[in-house]
């Protein structure tokens, strides 16, 4: 299978609102549909994950993001540009009629990550709405930094998994966390290299 028929089957699977596994920029996640509520629910209770926590979704360029947030901070929109590592914002203004309630965090807000993935990039273009992206592991667990770190019991548990990038081991760590407090950005959790 090509690259282009796998991104074909990915989003096929996503518009159904089913699971999936593939490789980001970061580590393998586990992902679906973030605008289907009941995609998520089926997302949090496969991870056995709170609903309290939020779920970080992935867009493709700052284009998308001005679609689904009423404003960007100038020092985001410039750290989105020329940070060179993977990185998380945290929005609390974007419009809720674009994601599935349970991608919310309780105080309202949306984490959203602009992927510099290729394949990542590709899937969401062909997708047209935003992924989401959680660790492929169930709570509790270590992250899988490979795609044979995955636990067959999730694997087992998804429509599909991506082909691309199962023989890669991730050589970065999860990616930075900024929260936008008025027009600040208070860093959460700082991306380590390995």
């Amino acid at each position: 299978m090509n690259l282009q028929q796998e991104i074909d089957q990915l989003t096929k699977v996503l518009n159904n609102g089913e699971l999936i596994l593939y490789p980001t920029q970061t580590i393998w996640s586990l992902g679906c549909d973030a605008s289907n509520e009941e995609a998520v629910q089926k997302l949090l209770q496969l991870k056995n994950r709170s609903p309290k926590k939020g779920l970080i979704v992935l867009l493709d360029d700052l284009t998308a993001l001005k679609k689904y947030t009423s404003y960007i901070p100038p020092k985001a929109s410039n750290l989105i540009q020329y940070y060179t590592r993977p990185l998380t914002i945290i929005y609390d203004n974007v419009k809720t009629e674009y994601f599935a309630a349970s991608v919310f965090a309780p105080d309202g807000s949306v984490a959203i990550r602009i992927t510099q993935n290729t394949f990542c990039k590709a899937l969401i273009e062909a997708f047209g709405k935003p992924i989401v992206s959680t660790s492929a592991n169930f709570t509790g667990e270590a992250y899988p930094k490979s795609f044979a770190q995955i636990t067959p019991r999730l694997k087992s548990a998804v429509s599909y998994i991506a082909d691309y990038g199962r023989r890669e081991t991730s050589k970065i760590a999860p990616s930075t966390i900024v929260r936008i407090d008025g027009n600040e950005l208070v860093f959460l959790r700082k991306n380590e290299e390995n």
